[in-house]
């Protein structure tokens, strides 16, 4: 080990032991604050390469066990959320439509219309996500979706995750990951998150219908989509440029494939069939990682998948611990007050602001929050409230200050790897090591920031007077 990293590794745990150790503000919780110091640590760990994400959350769930700063029931209960397990078996259905064939043949037909560059195929895939996204109440369903259509097309074009090759689909993956979350702000009904906002906005005296939210969405989220894979082009080069062979070899491999066989056919039903159940789920009362339990026990009954395909995916396992850790600890600093506290605090240092500058300052403030966060709702549950209250009181028009904390509870999800369960099963794809995700996160949730400022504030505000 080299002394550059025997240094990396110490300041997490300098950092946990120095905030630890502080005096505990007034109006918290030791608890809260102990839990924070650990929390933030694993972060930063992850932040300056000091420790994968793994071992970060490894570490700091054992020592908020064994310290007694919350109980084990409540650091463990990241295991049995839905949110969770949703990801972990949307990722192995997704391994089926890659086995089976299916993918492929997907893949090639993509190519074959879009393949003409790495642009087009991103575009195809971040316009396909906004086409559809209206339908999906769970932005975590539609990657589900999104995910093996991705990964086949990556695979197709002979880019490998760990490799030399795995620029192109780390290219495909973060524009299909950072696409979910901005159209998630196009559509009401696009995620969960948006339904819970809406009651508070309710409350605060504005009523939001779908129409009056696309009127107030299109315009900044249709620039934002568009120059999406524009400007992760330039932040992380596809090393792809022009293909013009592509899609006529992409024909002819499709014509070579023949007819669909019975593995396809099965996956296929099955995933038209998870679909429907996502789509339709609230009108039939269906849960939506239920269904996702049984397509993959229709798989694995019908020998589609089977348990040494599972036993190969040691990724999986990865992502399932880390993520479930990370959640059960987020949800315990929202549980023991900390997230409601900083708001607070942020918020009333606010005051005597020139309503236009206090509104900027608290939609970047509500953003870069986020990265405490491993949910989308969680932070529309602890702080969407208190900053739509400080806004309004300053003198920022309610639908101006509604619509931007609206809309930044969608795209700051892209913020870091685990700001929305929906990120996980693309970060956990091989093809974008953790530091390219924080990067990428950041500077992407930047430029939506600056889309959604500059150009939706004064489009909200001139629609919506």
């Amino acid at each position: 080990m080299t002394t550059q990293l025997r240094i990396k590794r110490a300041v997490p745990f300098v950092l946990a032991l120095g905030i630890w150790f502080f005096p505990v503000p007034a109006g918290l919780t030791a608890p809260a604050w102990h839990l924070f110091a650990v929390f933030a640590a694993a972060i930063a760990s992850v932040l300056i390469n000091a420790f994968p994400l793994l071992t970060a959350s490894m570490l700091a769930v054992g020592a908020i066990v064994l310290t007694g700063t919350i109980k084990p029931e409540q650091a463990y209960s990241g295991f049995a959320n839905s949110s969770v397990l949703l990801v972990v078996i949307a990722f192995i259905v997704a391994q089926a439509v890659v086995k089976s064939g299916l993918g492929r043949r997907v893949s090639l037909f993509m190519v074959s219309h879009f393949g003409g560059s790495s642009l087009g195929l991103a575009y195809s895939i971040v316009l396909t996500d906004a086409a559809i996204a209206p339908a999906f109440p769970s932005n975590t369903a539609r990657g589900g979706v999104l995910f093996p259509i991705v990964l086949a097309v990556s695979k197709g074009a002979g880019s490998e995750p760990d490799s030399e090759s795995r620029y192109l689909g780390g290219y495909l993956m973060f524009c299909s990951m950072a696409g979910l979350a901005v159209s998630s702000a196009l559509w009401m009904t696009a995620t969960s998150a948006n339904p819970v906002a809406l009651q508070i906005v309710q409350q605060a005296g504005l009523e939001i219908d779908f129409g009056k939210w696309l009127l107030a969405s299109v315009v900044p989220s249709l620039i934002a989509i568009l120059l999406l894979p524009l400007i992760v082009a330039k932040l992380f080069p596809p090393r792809v440029g022009k293909t013009p062979e592509a899609p006529a070899a992409a024909r002819k491999e499709l014509a070579s494939m023949g007819g669909m066989s019975r593995d396809e056919w099965i996956t296929a039903g099955t995933f038209v069939l998870m679909v429907a159940g996502w789509i339709f789920g609230n009108k039939l009362n269906l849960n939506t990682t239920s269904v996702a339990f049984m397509g993959f026990g229709v798989l694995l009954f019908l020998n589609v998948i089977t348990l040494d395909d599972i036993t190969k995916q040691g990724d999986t396992l990865v992502t399932f611990l880390w993520l479930a850790v990370l959640f059960a600890m987020s949800a315990q600093l929202n549980e023991l007050g900390f997230m409601g506290y900083v708001g607070e605090r942020l918020a009333s240092g606010l005051g005597g602001l020139a309503w236009p500058t206090l509104y900027v300052t608290l939609i970047v403030l509500y953003v870069l929050i986020h990265y405490m966060f491993v949910s989308q709702t969680s932070q529309v549950l602890a702080l969407f409230g208190v900053f739509l209250d400080v806004g309004a009181k300053g003198g920022v028009p309610l639908p101006l200050m509604a619509f931007g904390l609206l809309f930044a509870s969608s795209y700051f999800s892209v913020i870091t790897p685990q700001g929305g369960s929906q990120n996980i099963i693309f970060a956990a794809s091989g093809y974008l090591t953790q530091r390219e995700l924080y990067k990428l996160g950041g500077l992407i949730t930047l430029a939506f920031l600056a889309v959604y400022l500059l150009i939706g504030s004064p489009w909200v505000y001139l629609v919506m007077r």
